[in-house]
């Protein structure tokens, strides 16, 4: 087990299994239906599409080819996936298919949920698997729930105590309850298909006449929007699913606070992990989508619980996740909710059983509350700006050199230049802000920051030791992961030599800078998983890198500019 100091437990509710009022995720039914239909649209229209417009002789012969075609895609899918994905984690992970008695033996509470959940809801035993790896995580795969796969890595057994393994348990039976998997891989499917249809007509596009290029252009547009429409459907899905298992697990357990340990502490334990690796975990990689928990968001969650002394600290961590307008943003392009709009909502579900709130996300919520609106959405709407700074500098370029084309139709071209430089020049000064006054602080104080950025650079200096890679499954690559007193945080190097030099970096000198103490100046930067821009790295042998992050940037900034007033000036010269 870890040696982490356990968290204070406020205890399980006598009335397990009674309903709970669920406020956060939205109807599960109608995400599904709606996702399912309007995927099926998608995929029906641009099949027909394909065969009615290009050169098809038959409509009615069209109309069955095309129905056939999604038919036989979405049912394969649907029926082959769980042997398709046994082969796979086989192959990958070695999973090993145990017996209900070894889960008992192991947590004598997970036997008694399964056992439980089975018996109430008429459910065959999944097939229960373990994988010999010490990242905590838990997946569910199969069609029929009938046929469903449960798969923990032995690392959950390791970090998380017996209640809270059940609850992770009954999230995954939840996942099984709700036709979980059913509806995502037939959902995967009808958007990899509209890929697919995309692809397809872009071949089509470049071996017919003028008319079919042009009709299977327009359909590999539309086929492209679809998809990129599909993706967040599918996400937003994923996400509602992940809200409705939790759900799942507070009702069936009536101990909605250990699954909020349970999440905490899986991150705490991929953090862990992470610091024994040299390169993130393939598992965690291979099964982000399936997993319980996001293995990017784990930095922040475990490095508060690794040093809290009580359970507020873990909870300022969570101030970003629920109040910063760019946590919102990109919970878009997650499948997991943020943790902390996670731990909110399993607070609720122990206030509905009368139980204590161990997170006290009431207080947290209470600080969320106080925070400056204006700061957060002002940042967030200045943050968007800075990041479209190229397109509105040439924009803005562009419309100033069409008023002034009449003294110098030279201005058509100069003027979009010198916009476009002075964009990347002043998106460059605000990413990269003025760092020789830059304070020592920690990872802790850095990711408890609720007005932290991922555009806006908050430049510091964090002392710890370099700890591995930070590119899954690269040999090479050139990120490092240092770790200090309070926390681990990936480290972003540039080279002044573009990627080529960022390549040779890697190749020729992490490794020997792995397992050195060192002083990291940098810009901190927080997403979903917070980061550092590497500035400079010394070691106390006198080791010393040096990173280029602005360096393209001014390159390009100065020599748009440069070119813009060198082609006004010879302009003039000529005339």
């Amino acid at each position: 087990m870890s040696s982490q100091t356990p968290l204070h437990k406020a205890g399980r509710s006598p009335k397990a299994g009674i309903p709970l009022i669920q406020k956060t995720g939205g109807n599960l039914v109608l995400a599904s239906g709606v996702t399912i239909t309007m995927l099926l649209g998608m995929v029906l229209a641009l099949s027909l599409a394909a065969v009615f417009i290009i050169d098809s002789p038959d409509p009615i012969v069209g109309f069955l080819i095309a129905l056939a075609i999604t038919l036989v895609f979405n049912i394969a899918a649907f029926f082959l996936s769980p042997w398709l994905m046994d082969f796979t984690q086989n192959w990958l992970y070695n999973t090993r298919w145990v017996s209900l008695a070894e889960i008992e033996s192991k947590s004598p509470e997970t036997a008694k949920v399964i056992q439980k959940v089975c018996q109430q809801h008429k459910l065959k035993q999944p097939r229960l698997g373990i994988i010999d790896d010490q990242n905590p995580t838990a997946f569910t795969y199969g069609s029929f729930p009938d046929s469903a796969r449960l798969v923990v890595s032995e690392g959950l057994f390791t970090y998380l105590d017996d209640d809270e393994i059940a609850t992770v348990y009954a999230h995954e039976l939840g996942h099984i309850v709700h036709w979980d998997f059913a509806v995502m891989t037939l959902a995967s499917t009808l958007v990899q298909i509209t890929y697919l249809i995309y692809t397809t007509a872009q071949r089509l596009g470049r071996r017919g006449g003028e008319k079919v290029k042009d009709a299977a252009d327009t359909i590999a547009g539309v086929a492209y929007l679809f998809y990129l429409f599909g993706t967040y459907l599918l996400l937003y899905l994923s996400r509602t699913r992940e809200y409705f298992a939790d759900h799942f697990a507070a009702e069936t357990t009536g101990n909605p606070n250990a699954l909020s340990r349970a999440l905490v502490k899986i991150a705490y334990g991929i953090l862990e992990e992470g610091q024994r690796a040299t390169e993130p975990s393939r598992l965690l990689e291979g099964t982000r989508a399936l997993g319980i928990y996001d293995a990017k968001a784990a930095t922040s969650t475990g490095t508060a619980y690794r040093i809290a002394s009580s359970p507020e600290k873990i909870g300022r961590v969570f101030l970003w996740d629920m109040f910063n307008p760019w946590a919102w943003w990109m919970e878009l392009n997650s499948t997991h909710p943020l943790t902390g709009k996670r731990v909110r909502a399993l607070s609720t579900y122990a206030e509905q059983l009368g139980l204590d709130i161990e997170f006290d996300m009431g207080r947290i919520i209470g600080e969320g509350h106080n925070l400056s609106k204006r700061k957060l959405y002002g940042n967030f709407v200045l943050d968007l700006l800075l990041y479209s700074a190229e397109i509105l500098g040439l924009s803005v370029g562009f419309a100033i050199g069409i008023s002034l084309s009449a003294t110098n139709p030279m201005m058509m071209i100069a003027c979009p230049l010198i916009g476009l430089g002075t964009g990347i020049l002043l998106k460059t000064l605000v990413m990269f802000p003025k760092y020789s006054e830059a304070e020592s602080l920690d990872v802790l104080t850095l990711m408890s920051d609720p007005y932290a950025s991922p555009l806006r650079g908050q430049p510091a200096k964090l002392d710890g030791e370099l700890i591995g890679r930070g590119d899954a499954g690269y040999a090479f690559g050139s990120d490092l992961k240092l770790q200090d007193k309070t926390g681990m945080i990936y480290l972003r190097y540039a080279s002044r030599f573009g990627p080529i030099g960022n390549f040779l970096f890697g190749m020729k000198r992490v490794k020997s800078l792995i397992g050195m103490e060192v002083n990291a100046l940098g810009w901190f930067r927080r997403g979903v998983a917070p980061w550092m821009d590497l500035i400079q790295l010394e070691s106390d042998s006198g080791t010393t890198v040096n990173s280029y992050h602005r360096f393209w940037s001014f390159v390009m900034g100065v020599g748009a500019i440069a070119i813009g007033i060198v082609s006004l000036f010879l302009s003039y010269q000529i005339r």
